[in-house]
């Protein structure tokens, strides 16, 4: 299934666009970094590899297209991480509402401050977030979210981005959840050199298939045991 969305978030709607292939094993949330969008052809490249090894994916937009444009012009919406949040939450709220959604693992994949977004998030859900991936993300804004968040989370950094490398090594000293930094050789904060972002789509697809398929896994088992999920 494949559409384009609005989501209601409080007062407003959020553009969205949800595919879910037959089957799936797991649906991603995508929090874009600041100055992007669902349009990001980083994400809608990931997006896709995801969708092929049997992925749902959302995109939207964390801000409404009248907040965008202030932030264009001011910039005072793209380092507001507890925003962000908030927002995906809400659209985490709303997902996982929708009948082609119900009871499929939830995974959030942020790029730059969108990563931030997803660990602060995720840390408000202990038990609600199957999988985090960052890509070139900026972990050190999650403040102490970072050692309250659950969800496994993998940080995938270019080797050729040397200031973001260290945000994430001292990230990933405070995060107490399954972690792991992947450095792809070679790539720089945007991923763009030939092969990165593939690079990139693998790690994070092979991350979410093994988190999604242990949260099944408890899940079923807590439900044959009568246990609450």
């Amino acid at each position: 299934m494949k559409s384009s969305i609005q989501i209601p978030v409080g007062y407003m709607s959020l553009n969205g666009a949800l595919e879910i292939p037959s089957g799936a094993k797991g649906i991603v949330l995508f929090a874009h970094g600041s100055g992007s969008s669902r349009f990001s052809p980083r994400n809608q490249h990931v997006a896709s590899l995801l969708q092929q090894a049997g992925l749902g994916t959302l995109l939207f937009d964390l801000l409404s297209e009248d907040e965008e444009e202030r932030d264009r012009l001011y910039g005072g919406y793209r380092f507001n991480i507890e925003l962000m949040a908030h927002r995906l939450a809400a659209v985490t709220d709303w997902v996982v509402d929708q009948p082609a959604a119900n009871g499929l693992p939830v995974c959030y994949f942020g790029a730059s401050t969108g990563a931030a977004a997803a660990i602060n998030a995720a840390a408000e859900r202990e038990h609600g977030v199957c999988a985090i991936v960052s890509r070139g993300g900026r972990p050190d804004l999650a403040g102490e979210a970072l050692e309250r968040v659950s969800a496994p989370t993998l940080l995938i950094v270019g080797g050729a981005d040397p200031p973001v490398i260290r945000m994430n090594e001292d990230a990933l000293q405070v995060i107490r959840a399954p972690k792991h930094l992947a450095i792809v050789p070679g790539a720089g904060h945007l991923f763009e050199e030939p092969g990165a972002l593939d690079a990139v789509a693998r790690l994070a697809r092979d991350w979410f298939l093994e988190y999604c398929t242990v949260f099944a896994g408890e899940h079923s088992a807590a439900r044959l045991s009568g246990a609450a999920v």
